[in-house]
């Protein structure tokens, strides 16, 4: 793998970061309110080395904002970051959206439903 060339988060980052369930509980929480390490570390029952372990994929992912006022870390969620694995999903969904349909349509051609033989 060739080193980054910018500084925007790839797509594989953010889908990486997502796919953990703790790190998807981490933005729930900061998407609720800013709090600082510690205090996220509270919610969870592991050590606070494997919860900057986790922080660290957020942050790679550039779906967190860290702010440092002395030895405190504040954390936020950053939403923004969300938005090319956001647009790639929709660009995915349309295009299966569109192949289930155009196979509704051949199946509804191929097997015509009987019609109901009215009564005279």
């Amino acid at each position: 793998m060739g080193e980054r060339k910018h500084c925007e988060p790839r797509l594989d980052d953010v889908f990486l970061a997502l796919s953990h369930p703790t790190r998807r509980r981490m933005l729930e929480l900061l998407q609720q309110e800013p709090c600082c390490v510690t205090e996220l570390a509270e919610s969870f029952d592991l050590s606070l080395n494997v919860v900057s372990k986790h922080l660290k994929f957020l942050e790679r992912a550039g779906l967190l904002a860290r702010t440092r006022n002395g030895r405190v870390h504040m954390l936020a969620c950053n939403n923004h970051a969300m938005e090319p694995a956001t647009a790639w999903l929709s660009q995915h969904l349309r295009m299966w959206q569109g192949a289930l349909d155009s196979l509704e349509r051949f199946v509804a051609k191929s097997h015509p439903q009987p019609s109901a033989k009215s009564k005279s």
